[in-house]
């Protein structure tokens, strides 16, 4: 019995030296009254195919509708911007500012975001 005690203390151990806390979370207040919530995660970098680096980070965005995204880091040139895979929803963000782009047609949901760090 005691193997089983060590082995689930083992496993226990491992899975909360997984858990991540976020580098930073940005609570941002956006034009039209919306607001959202942005966790920033570091992550390692990968390559892409044509050999460029790709920042390896993440965010957790919390909207103002309650929903929960989360989104890797992905290729900019300038800022930082995370994406889903097929790109329907893009978050961007530089400095203290930020705004997303949802849709086909990359429609702007949430403009002129204005964050300060909790």
């Amino acid at each position: 019995m005691l193997g089983k005690s060590v082995a689930a203390f083992v496993f226990l151990t491992a899975g909360v030296a997984l858990a991540q806390a976020p580098v930073a979370t940005v609570q941002y207040s956006c034009a039209e009254g919306k607001s959202l919530s942005a966790e920033y995660f570091d992550g390692p970098t990968r390559t892409a195919p044509d050999g460029r680096p790709i920042p390896g980070g993440r965010v957790i965005l919390t909207l103002a509708d309650g929903k929960k995204l989360t989104l890797p880091q992905t290729l900019s040139g300038s800022g930082i911007r995370y994406a889903n895979e097929g790109e329907t929803f893009v978050f961007w963000s530089k400095g203290d500012t930020a705004f997303v782009e949802e849709g086909a047609r990359q429609t702007v949901t949430y403009k002129d975001c204005v964050g300060r760090k909790k």
